[in-house]
């Protein structure tokens, strides 16, 4: 037994008392747990110099390469340079140049007329009559008929659309009433008063004047008791005749209820003169001739044809105004002058409305207006 006990060594009696496992077998390290240990800054310091990944993008040591490659050239900007020599002259602001030799500004347009009576329906069936039935080509007159016109042995032609009583009293003169309540019509003349194969500047190399006089005997009441109206003008044909002239393509004329013109105007003209009242004699005519000024074919309202057309109003025997049919044309507001610059033959236009007693004269000797 001594000899298995010296083998063991020497051993407590009861295996896992609490003298055995304090003292030898499971005594614990000094000091706190490692996940207790405390934290210091000696631990967690950053490591000396910039971190790894910012040594690829250290600048170049000197100034960047622009300010040496784009360097300024010396001095101010030349817009800031200072004035070398004298200073230029100073201009008189106050010297105002001659405006007297320029061409008058366009006249200011009316969108509608004070004595307007027209329908809108009318309006839009002339319209569409207008591009249905395009302006007549220009024709070479037969001898008897272009003496019949010199000689001022003219005829009116009665329309559809005019009631009341027409008839000739001696060559060149006619004399006609309309009934009240009539409707808009327009007489034409029977032949052209002007023909451009005869009379343009161009071919005979002079002036060429047409006129013929219009005198108002009475006004009568219209329907509706609008104001009775007679408008005088000039269009080339065909013409709409249920409207008055002026206002359609293709034709110009002063109309008598407001005293303003129209030119290819279906608005309200222009101001022009005034009233033509019963009693007065009202004359319209149009001078053409050769224009001193080269075509402008980049405007579409400038004057094409090379021929300077004025038209002028007489009153009672005098001549009261008028107007240069190109130099007035507004691009914005005006429909140009196609048919009336001397390359279509041009018919006289008397326009009525209401009950009107009137004459009209072609013949030269009966007009109260002389020409020079």
């Amino acid at each position: 037994m001594g000899f298995f006990k010296s083998l063991r060594g020497e051993h407590p009696d009861t295996v896992g008392s609490d003298t055995s496992r304090t003292s030898q077998t499971y005594a614990p390290p000094p000091g706190p747990p490692p996940s207790r240990q405390r934290k210091t800054d000696e631990h967690f310091a950053p490591p000396s110099g910039p971190p790894p990944g910012k040594n690829n993008h250290i600048p170049p040591p000197g100034p960047p390469p622009n300010n040496g490659d784009f360097l300024p050239p010396p001095g101010p900007p030349s817009s800031h340079a200072q004035p070398s020599g004298d200073p230029p002259p100073y201009h008189d602001w106050t010297v105002i140049e001659d405006t007297a030799l320029l061409p008058p500004p366009p006249s200011l347009g009316h969108t509608t007329s004070p004595a307007g009576n027209a329908s809108l329906s009318d309006a839009d069936r002339a319209h569409e009559w207008c591009r249905t039935y395009p302006l007549i080509r220009p024709h070479q007159p037969a001898p008897a008929q272009y003496n019949s016109v010199t000689n001022g042995d003219i005829s009116l032609v009665k329309p559809r659309e005019y009631q009341g009583n027409m008839s000739r009293k001696s060559m060149g003169s006619w004399a006609g009433s309309t009934i009240p309540g009539g409707r808009d019509a327009c007489l034409l003349s029977a032949l052209p008063c002007y023909f451009p194969v005869m009379d343009s500047p161009l071919v005979t190399h002079t002036r060429k004047i047409i006129y013929f006089e219009v005198r108002i005997k009475s006004y009568g009441r219209s329907r509706d008791g609008d104001t009775s109206s007679l408008a005088l003008g000039y269009c080339a044909v065909p013409y709409p005749t249920w409207r008055m002239p002026g206002w359609e393509r293709g034709s110009l004329a002063v109309h008598g209820d407001d005293g303003r013109r129209y030119v290819n105007d279906t608005w309200g003209g222009k101001d022009f003169t005034g009233v033509i009242r019963a009693g007065d004699t009202v004359g319209l005519g149009m001078e053409f001739s050769a224009s001193d000024t080269p075509p402008d074919y980049r405007n579409s309202l400038a004057n094409t044809s090379n021929i300077k057309v004025d038209v002028f109003f007489t009153r009672n025997g005098v001549k009261e105004s008028g107007w240069d049919l190109h130099e007035e044309l507004d691009a914005e507001n005006d429909l140009g002058v196609d048919g009336l610059d001397g390359q279509f033959d041009l018919y006289a236009a008397i326009g009525l409305f209401g009950s009107v007693d009137f004459e009209v004269n072609f013949n030269s000797q009966l007009w109260l207006w002389h020409p020079a």
